[in-house]
């Protein structure tokens, strides 16, 4: 759906899923992949990276028709379900890809571009031998402040507490980001609840919200 290739990479900071495709789904990926895909050199205002099925992804975008929105995803389903639901609402600000989003920030999108970065929900990678695989990384997070521009956001939001507490600490680390809030954000009103969150929240699990600001 893109002329970017997927670089293979020693740690993966997400499970590798292609999911099983739908007649709808796959008429979407051939169908509109084209039209509402990402090539290098388009511009981008918010960067979502991980999208899942693409909920809070589309609302965010149709309520926010001056900004330029960018989702990445590598599940498969998500991305032709998103797809669908872009065609069918009609928006022009939204654009999906699905490649490893850390090459994506490294090699296409420029250092001070973007006004937010969202990660909402990513893979916790419970288990201590695994923290390595988690997206919030030091590196990463250099990374991610790189492409912000003065005063831009990185929003991060998990279910999962140990997360959390990790995320906490590496974001209130990098040097560049400065902590909009005293530890955890209030939820915003402007992301919606996801069907993901509506489990978590069933299941007792409390969102925790982060939000950092680049110097």
């Amino acid at each position: 759906m893109t002329t970017i290739e997927r670089i293979r990479k020693p740690i993966r900071t997400y499970h590798p899923r292609r999911g099983r495709l739908s007649g709808r789904h796959f008429d979407a990926l051939e169908r509109l992949a084209p039209r509402h895909g990402f090539e290098p050199g388009d511009p981008v205002d918010v960067l979502e990276i991980g999208s899942g099925m693409g909920e809070a992804t589309l609302e965010m975008a149709a309520a926010d028709p001056g900004r330029r929105y960018l989702a990445v995803e590598i599940h498969t389903p998500g991305v032709a379900n998103l797809l669908a639901n872009i065609e069918r609402r009609g928006l022009t600000n939204l654009r999906v890809v699905s490649v490893d989003a850390l090459d994506l920030c490294r090699e296409h999108i420029p250092d001070a571009s973007l006004a937010a970065v969202h990660v909402f929900f990513p893979d916790p990678w419970p288990k201590a031998r695994h923290h390595k695989r988690r997206l919030i990384q030091p590196a990463n997070a250099a990374l991610l402040s790189a492409k912000l521009r003065a005063g831009g956001l990185l929003h991060c939001a998990t279910d999962d507490l140990g997360y959390a507490e990790w995320m906490l600490q590496t974001l209130t680390a990098e040097p560049t980001l400065r902590n909009r809030y005293d530890g955890y954000a209030p939820r915003p009103q402007s992301r919606p609840v996801t069907k993901f969150e509506q489990r978590a929240l069933a299941a007792g699990r409390t969102p925790a919200d982060l939000m950092f600001v680049k110097s």
